[in-house]
């Protein structure tokens, strides 16, 4: 699975690194600016655009074909020069950050426990800036993995009445003034809360250290997040999974085009795959397949056969000499295969066929992993949560290690993807795609 994962940071070399505050500043700069830009110009192209239009329709003297078709080119160059610049300021971000350079030096306060889990989920991905370089640990009994422990700190109740002199903070400025950490991180279960909080706030904006803190969420996306008052208090709004409405018929709308326009500009490849098949090995070019789609609805998936006609007949033995983990089964190395097959799989050149599928509205470009009947039978209530939305030819599965991954990964992804998916993030994953099919890792 080719993911950039931080090791757990008990002696990160890169903690000890920091990129010029300049230079990522600057990217920082461009891509809040180049976001922003890129809304302005969708607007205006949509806007714009359609109001000429409503102007055409009402006087029938408005703009020629070519000043239109010289209107969508520039609004595109424009629209795709801006996501470019932004893409090309993350991307180079994101290195950054994989060398260990720009980076905040992360102290970590709260319960031992809930530190090792912090930095756990820290430690998933460089995705983000915070690299945890010591702890604060709250009680005598807690111990912490995998980090520096600077302090051990007292679980004292709060006096309203002398911030200032509160213990607890003083220790953790004495740990921050140790480790020169940038950024504090309040880990859940933390005695940090309310007037203690404040005080650690009103220390730490006097040294310019930044405060943040980690609320246990795993796989929620920010976008399903919003912060409202409630009285004195401030109350986290965590927004449902978008399983039902107008966005999941746009997806299905978009599914259906894009896959009917793939059909026709793939269609000598789809042939040459036919072709392909059909001389390597007798048995039908097709395969067909029962799957279960949405809301447990079986469907006949189609794909280039890439086996041997007896597969499937040869699948239980196979069952019995290998190890199998979860209900799904991949095996390396697949004696069923064809010469041809592998080459196929290796770029999932066998999946095209499933365009048809997705023309049909059995599947959708993007999303869970379809699985076999069988597999369904064994699932638990968490796994059929995998049902709830329109299983994809690509996805988070196929982008983050294909057959590499365990079925615990690929549960969680898909779940993750149940979770929070939104038509943007199918676009991405759609360009992601690309990059991992042309890699070819992963599949077999």
């Amino acid at each position: 699975m080719r993911r950039h994962v931080r090791t757990k940071q008990r002696h990160d070399p890169r903690s000890r690194r920091a990129a010029p505050q300049r230079i990522v500043s600057w990217y920082q700069r461009i891509i809040t600016a180049s976001t922003a830009l890129a809304k302005v110009v969708a607007a205006g192209i949509l806007w714009g655009g359609g109001l000429q239009i409503i102007l055409d329709l009402v006087t029938r003297s408005g703009w020629s074909g070519a000043r239109y078709a010289w209107f969508a080119s520039v609004s595109a160059l424009v629209l795709a020069g801006t996501l470019l610049v932004r893409s090309v300021a993350r991307h180079r971000l994101r290195s950054l950050r994989r060398q260990g350079l720009a980076v905040r030096r992360t102290l970590t306060v709260g319960p031992g426990r809930q530190i090792t889990a912090v930095v756990d989920r820290l430690s998933s991905d460089t995705d983000h800036p915070f690299v945890v370089v010591g702890a604060c640990v709250e009680g005598e009994s807690e111990v912490v993995e995998d980090v520096p422990q600077l302090s051990r700190l007292p679980l004292l109740p709060a006096e309203p009445d002398a911030f200032h002199d509160d213990e607890v903070v003083r220790r953790v400025l004495v740990a921050l003034d140790k480790i020169g950490a940038d950024t504090v991180c309040i880990a859940p279960g933390s005695q940090f809360t309310n007037g203690r909080l404040r005080a650690l706030g009103w220390a730490l904006s006097e040294r310019g250290v930044a405060l943040v803190s980690e609320l246990g969420l795993e796989d929620v996306a920010t976008h399903r997040l919003w912060v409202r008052r409630a009285g004195t208090s401030t109350i986290l709004h965590i927004g449902a999974a978008p399983l039902e409405g107008v966005r999941r018929v746009v997806k299905s709308c978009l599914d259906r085009v894009l896959a009917g326009v793939l059909l026709v500009a793939l269609a000598p490849i789809l042939l040459m795959g036919a072709i392909a098949v059909k001389v390597s090995s007798s048995g039908p070019v097709i395969y067909r397949q029962t799957r279960v789609g949405r809301a447990g609805r079986r469907f006949t998936m189609l794909k280039f056969r890439s086996m041997f006609v007896d597969a499937d007949q040869r699948r239980e033995s196979l069952l019995a000499s290998v190890n199998v983990e979860g209900p799904m089964f991949k095996m390396y190395d697949d004696p069923r295969v064809t010469r041809v097959g592998r080459i196929l799989r290796k770029y999932s050149l066998d999946e095209l066929p499933q365009l048809v599928n997705v023309v049909r509205g059995e599947m959708s470009l993007v999303g869970p992993r379809p699985p076999l009947v069988e597999e369904v039978a064994t699932y638990d209530q968490v796994e059929m949560r995998r049902l709830l939305v329109t299983p994809g030819i690509t996805g988070l599965w196929q982008v983050s290690g294909r057959s590499n991954l365990t079925w615990d990964e690929t549960v969680r992804l898909d779940l993750r993807y149940v979770d929070n998916w939104t038509i943007r993030g199918d676009a991405r994953l759609l360009g992601r795609t690309a990059g991992a099919v042309v890699r070819g890792t992963g599949a077999y």
